[in-house]
């Protein structure tokens, strides 16, 4: 069965890594699907990389909410027209099956995160497995202790995006929010197989497995969780 997708993604200055990845994310989609990319008022090339492929699949918005990844991820989701959703970044790369593989779980789960090589920027391999190197797997208590979900390697149906969206004010990070959300229904997925190239480069917006916040930072992002969540469920969200 033909099941449609949107892959939503967020661009900011990516011109050196841009092109290969929205080639990776193409090749996987049908023709009713979409690429959705929001771009963070990018000054350089990264717009004319993107409009190079001239594919009615692929669909570009600036972002006009709240600058940064939250507010980027934002716009596009906000345009994202598929009652199943993924979540890309500009300077990654897709491995083959990855479409494939998550539509078919999605039917029997909200959430699905796959694995991830991860690499620098020349292909040398840092880590063979992201979730080793994050000891990742379920758990609310345990992912608001230490966060499993980048969005990177993340799906999910519309009916958690109905749930979790739009993202609470001042939120830190929306995939961490919505693996959070998605964790208080239990329905939940981690596949083993790795669909990414997961590339850390000097030019990353996040510095995952590369850099620790300080303390008083990691308690004030679970705190914020913790009351975005119980505002959530109060008003009946969750």
């Amino acid at each position: 069965m033909e099941t449609k997708c949107s892959v939503c993604l967020a661009a900011y200055n990516g011109e050196k890594y841009i092109q290969r990845q929205v080639k990776s994310i193409i090749d996987q989609l049908g023709p009713e699907d979409e690429l959705i990319i929001s771009d963070d008022s990018s000054t350089d090339g990264t717009l004319a990389v993107i409009n190079a492929f001239d594919d009615n699949r692929i669909k570009v918005f600036q972002n006009e909410k709240e600058k940064g990844p939250t507010g980027n991820f934002s716009t596009a989701l906000a345009h994202a027209s598929s009652d199943y959703i993924f979540l890309a970044d500009q300077d990654d790369l897709w491995l083959p099956g990855r479409v494939k593989k998550h539509l078919e779980l999605l039917q029997n789960h909200e959430l699905v995160i796959s694995d991830a090589v991860v690499v620098n920027e020349h292909g040398r391999v840092l880590f063979e497995s992201f979730f080793k190197a994050r000891n990742s797997g379920k758990g609310f208590f345990k992912n608001l202790k230490r966060n499993s979900y980048i969005g990177c390697c993340m799906s999910f149906r519309r009916s958690l995006l109905t749930r979790a969206f739009p993202f609470p004010k001042g939120l830190y990070m929306h995939d961490w929010w919505l693996g959070l959300v998605a964790e208080l229904k239990g329905n939940v997925y981690f596949c083993n197989d790795i669909f990414l190239q997961y590339i850390r480069h000097a030019d990353n917006v996040t510095q995952t497995l590369e850099q620790s916040l300080p303390l008083s930072q990691k308690i004030s992002n679970r705190w914020g969780f913790i009351k975005a969540l119980v505002s959530f469920k109060m008003g009946g969200k969750i």
